[in-house]
């Protein structure tokens, strides 16, 4: 078959007339979060969708990393016994005499359920799946390649992209069956006594954490001087110490000189000169989109920066230099770059087609304000301004806080380290309302307990709406209440210090 990228029109017509097409309003690629939601909304409102998946299962990352993932922290949970750490005297821990498959069989059973929900709801909503590697012929066509089986073509007025991404392998680290990625991680057929992840992220604190409850000596590099520097720093120092409490050996900022494989495990060498050596590694130190196999330069599509599409406010892919759109194809997820989150990827998908197929008014906007999730030991959550934002953009705003430890539910949990953050903007008024500028949680349930917050945010809500609410009785959710009277009580002494002293 000719090189499809040096064809011309002609040419790709007369191809066109010996293959057999099938006909779609919308052509998705990738079944993950983005390609899920994308595919279902369209057919919804009555388009013919098609969805191409490479992989056998359908569900990408989130049904084989993400959903896995958060299921061997809850197991960890449960077996280390840690949420029974305040019934004194009693140990329920199980994890010395667990073994590997006892930790990953909840996982494994989490991984069917979630694949079999995707494949039941592109059946519910009639999307025809076809599994190969999908690639562009032209700018409506897409070709499916699978092995033993003849090509098949897809012909879609609108094409979605959203192949996701996979995690970052740098030259210094060589393939060795030691070293884990994300991918890789949870296929791992033993508990390794001590292991280094490498990558201070998310999911590189995620995984950090979950090693560690389940009695894994951890140590985490970090080419940076804190953890998560996307999150507020009172989180991530908070974090920090959590995690040093747990005994991960955190060592930050560092450099790895080089990864050195051996018959028996990993020695990695800083560029301080400090050598350590573990049973496993696992690389933490980033993702790459998925597009080397789609064809794009037939598409006329070029990548951006860091090798991820770009997009305009409608989620239409661009040109990364002259940014005149691309007829037709739009993309979603992690494919895009940051923030790369099932949540944000799922609603990106849905605008876009809801623009690409003028369905407004369903669908107006992408939420303007994005929460995110972190599920560390204890979790983390925020949505908002952080205050190092507020800081940089001259905004005049007091903090509130409300510890776990002060709270009855918090204290019937257990977690005494756990606090909420509210940020609110102020003015020399004492009277007036102080709008909600950020949220932000450390500790258990910090991932539901945020949207509370996130909901104050989007109807941009003042303190008053906290004020005036009743909070069911125990509850985390009280912390909103107190986290706002002592942001009042600050705001307070500190307009009560600015007055001027009167003269006698």
């Amino acid at each position: 078959m000719p090189d499809a990228s040096k064809m011309t029109s002609s040419e790709h017509q007369h191809e066109k007339n010996f293959m057999s097409i099938h006909k779609y309003d919308l052509i998705v690629l990738g079944s993950g979060p983005a390609g899920e939601r994308g595919a279902a909304q369209a057919a919804y409102f009555g388009k013919k969708v098609a969805i191409v998946e490479r992989d056998y299962y359908l569900g990408g990352a989130a049904a084989s990393d993400t959903i896995p993932s958060k299921t061997l922290r809850e197991t960890a949970l449960a077996l280390s016994g840690i949420r029974s750490r305040r019934l004194y005297g009693v140990d329920l821990s199980l994890r010395r005499q667990a073994t590997v498959r006892d930790f990953l069989h909840h996982e494994e059973v989490m991984k069917d359920i979630e694949r079999r929900r995707v494949a039941e709801n592109m059946l519910r909503h009639n999307v025809d799946v076809f599994r190969g590697i999908g690639s562009f012929k032209d700018q409506h066509t897409v070709k499916v390649t699978s092995r033993g089986k003849k090509p098949e073509f897809l012909e879609g007025n609108i094409i979605l992209i959203a192949t996701g991404s996979s995690p970052y392998w740098p030259d210094n680290y060589p393939r060795d069956r030691h070293i884990y990625d994300s991918d890789t991680i949870l296929l791992m057929k033993y508990l390794p006594e001590n292991m280094i992840i490498i990558g201070g992220g998310v999911v590189g604190c995620e995984y950090s954490c979950t090693f560690a409850e389940l009695g894994i000596e951890v140590f985490l590099l970090h080419s940076r001087d804190m953890l998560l520097p996307f999150v507020d720093r009172d989180i991530s120092l908070a974090l920090e110490n959590s995690m040093s409490k747990m005994g991960i050996n955190l060592k930050m900022p560092v450099t790895v000189k080089q990864c050195i494989a051996g018959v028996k495990g990993v020695a990695i060498e800083l560029d301080s000169g400090e050598v350590i050596k573990s049973d496993a590694v696992m690389l933490a130190i980033g993702r790459t989109s998925n597009t080397k196999e789609l064809n794009l330069e037939t598409a006329g599509i070029t990548l951006g920066k860091h090798g991820f599409l770009v997009v305009d406010d409608n989620y239409q892919v661009v040109h990364h230099e002259t940014h005149e759109p691309v007829p037709g194809i739009y993309a979603a997820g992690d494919v895009i770059g940051p923030p790369a989150l099932a949540s944000t990827s799922m609603e990106q998908a849905r605008f876009a087609v809801i623009k690409a197929f003028n369905l407004e008014p369903y669908k107006g906007h992408v939420a303007p304000i994005l929460p995110y999730g972190v599920y560390t030991i204890p979790e983390c959550s925020g949505a908002g301004k952080t205050e190092e934002q507020c800081v940089s953009e001259g905004i005049n705003y007091v903090v509130g806080k409300a510890n776990y430890n002060q709270n009855a539910r918090g204290m019937i949990t257990g977690d005494h380290d756990g606090f909420l953050k509210l940020l609110f903007e102020i003015n020399d008024d004492p009277g007036s309302p102080m709008k909600l500028l950020g949220v932000h949680v450390i500790g258990e349930n910090a991932t539901e307990l945020i949207h509370t917050g996130l909901a104050a945010l989007m109807m941009s809500a003042s303190h008053d709406l906290f004020i005036n609410t009743c909070f069911n009785y125990p509850t985390l959710s009280e912390l909103y209440k107190y986290a706002t009277y002592d942001a009042m009580g600050r705001r307070a002494k500190r307009l009560n210090s600015a007055k001027p002293v009167p003269n006698n």
